[in-house]
């Protein structure tokens, strides 16, 4: 019921005032069913904006700490990312990782709509980075396709590092369902996963006219110039021993 009520009469107008949304490609949504929608993720409201204009519900995976924090403003948030169909995972890693991994299959078996943002955070200068490989795994291990979606000028609205919000103009742009059903049985495989992946992210670039960047966003964020330049040297080594996948569709 929050959701509805946070969509249609609390938040929504506002938001749509703010940004005058509009949305492209809406009919590559299926109306049921399950479905990953992969966004890029510039700002905090891309959470806000691409449920306002989906008209299916969405759970996003949202990072632990949003449910965690102590004291009223913690309690308000917790009550504000559950009631909007949110729902906390660990993303340290090994078992959290599982932990995220059957969440995610909980709310697909149910046939939802689940939300992710393949680069893990929202990136830290508006180029779109590296995608990590856990929405590969969901993809493949559930069987369902991946939607790709482009959030554009929430960044200027909600500028990095700014508390504020400038009322500008909000593009959700919907790509092509994209079908990993080649790879079935394939799943485990850490270069199949990294190459679906790379698709994903590709679809996304070619989406948001973003300039592509071939590192991990928390490196850039967490790490400074040398951790950035250590993650560099790391992936151009697995790129290096990654096999060519063989296109396996009909041409």
């Amino acid at each position: 019921m929050w959701y509805w009520l946070f969509k249609q009469i609390l938040i929504g107008p506002l938001l749509r005032v703010l940004g005058r949304p509009r949305i492209e490609g809406l009919e590559n949504i299926p109306v049921d069913g399950p479905a990953i929608l992969a966004s890029n993720h510039l700002a905090v409201v891309d959470s806000l904006y691409l449920p306002l204009m989906v008209p299916r519900r969405i759970t996003f995976l949202a990072k632990s700490e949003y449910f965690t924090t102590p004291g009223l403003k913690g309690r308000l948030n917790r009550f504000f990312y559950s009631a909007s169909g949110q729902v906390p995972v660990d993303r340290r890693g090994g078992e959290a990782a599982q932990a995220a991994l059957r969440t995610a299959s909980r709310v697909l078996e149910e046939g939802n709509l689940l939300g992710l943002y393949p680069e893990g955070t929202r990136s830290p200068d508006g180029r779109l980075y590296k995608g990590k490989t856990g929405i590969a795994r969901m993809a493949l291990e559930c069987g369902v396709p991946v939607i790709p979606v482009a959030m554009m000028g929430t960044n200027v609205m909600n500028p990095i590092g700014s508390k504020s919000y400038r009322p500008t103009k909000i593009t959700v742009r919907v790509g092509e369902p994209l079908d990993f059903s080649r790879y079935e049985g394939l799943e485990g495989s850490r270069f199949i996963e990294r190459a679906v992946t790379d698709e994903i992210m590709y679809a996304l670039m070619n989406l948001s006219d973003q300039e592509y960047v071939d590192i991990y966003a928390a490196s850039l964020k967490d790490g400074g110039p040398a951790k950035v330049g250590a993650a560099a040297a790391r992936d151009a080594r697995e790129a290096a021993l990654r096999p060519r996948i063989p296109d396996t569709e009909a041409s």
